[in-house]
């Protein structure tokens, strides 16, 4: 596998059918386009591709932005083919990002993820070092992607301090291992949230937005976007819930700043922690 710069309109046109491929869009309106790539990666934008021999099995895409008045990269789409998935392509494009940018100067990247994802928690937090004080409602609208479809599509916006020590520990894996299966979620600290099972699911049975705790543990439900597809009102309580209990605490001063995935288990936790000036 190799990880390159892409540059020319064949190459964006291989990225627009993984677009395609990953995200199934109905409507084209979702899809990013050539014109958009042409002009944005004149200008300060980072499109790489990832290789296995000629074929295209990945991608990541940022572009220049500003954030109050400083210079930063907006990292749009990252996508990996399901068959290479949980090999580390994903982590490689977004060091290769990372590098990229750094030799431009910046500090600071930001995206947009689903917090129910439990997959993409465990990748922004323990393999990149992220951390999230905002919950934005309904960023892009109605997808018609069958990953998104049918759930208002909020967002974490994570914020990727790319020089920090706290993201260096993590790229270095001084980060704390993933616990084993049988151990608790983040030990010791007090729960927003309590969860039942109604069947094959985990269901949010109840959640309290109003704690002052110094530290506090959110849990979310592994297979959220299976659980969208075939059980979308567990799905839709469960992203009513989440906006209730992120929206509230990240308004009040907390941060998110790590997340555990038990592996064999139907859940993760999130760890919210009260900003020194706030909360």
């Amino acid at each position: 596998m190799i990880i390159r710069a892409l540059h020319t309109i064949p190459e964006f046109r291989q990225v627009i059918a993984l677009e395609q491929e990953i995200w199934g869009y109905g409507d084209p309106e979702d899809a990013v386009g050539i014109p958009m790539f042409i002009i944005t990666v004149k200008r300060g934008g980072i499109l790489l591709g990832a290789y296995d021999g000629d074929r295209l099995i990945g991608f990541v895409y940022s572009i220049a932005g500003l954030k109050h008045g400083r210079p930063m990269q907006w990292s749009h789409m990252l996508g990996v083919l399901p068959g290479y998935r949980a090999t580390g392509i994903g982590r490689a494009l977004k060091l290769e990002q990372r590098r990229i940018s750094l030799e431009m100067g910046l500090d600071l990247m930001e995206w947009t993820y689903d917090p129910l994802v439990l997959i993409n928690a465990h990748l922004n937090f323990r393999r990149l070092g992220v951390v999230v004080d905002e919950y934005a409602l309904n960023v892009y609208g109605d997808s018609s992607s069958p990953l998104h479809k049918g759930a208002s599509t909020d967002r974490f916006i994570a914020q990727w301090w790319m020089r920090s020590s706290r993201v260096e520990a993590v790229l270095d894996g001084a980060a704390p291992a993933t616990a084993p299966p049988s151990a608790p979620v983040f030990p010791g600290l007090a729960r927003v949230n309590t969860v039942e099972r109604r069947g094959d699911w985990l269901a949010c049975a109840g959640y309290d937005v109003a704690r002052t705790d110094r530290e506090l543990v959110a849990i979310i439900p592994a297979g959220f976007n299976d659980m969208l597809e075939r059980q979308p009102s567990l799905a839709h309580g469960w992203r009513m819930a989440s906006r209730e209990i992120f929206g509230g605490y990240l308004s009040r001063g907390y941060r998110v700043v790590d997340f555990s995935f038990l592996p064999g288990s139907d859940q993760g936790a999130y760890l919210l922690q009260a900003d020194a000036a706030g909360a």
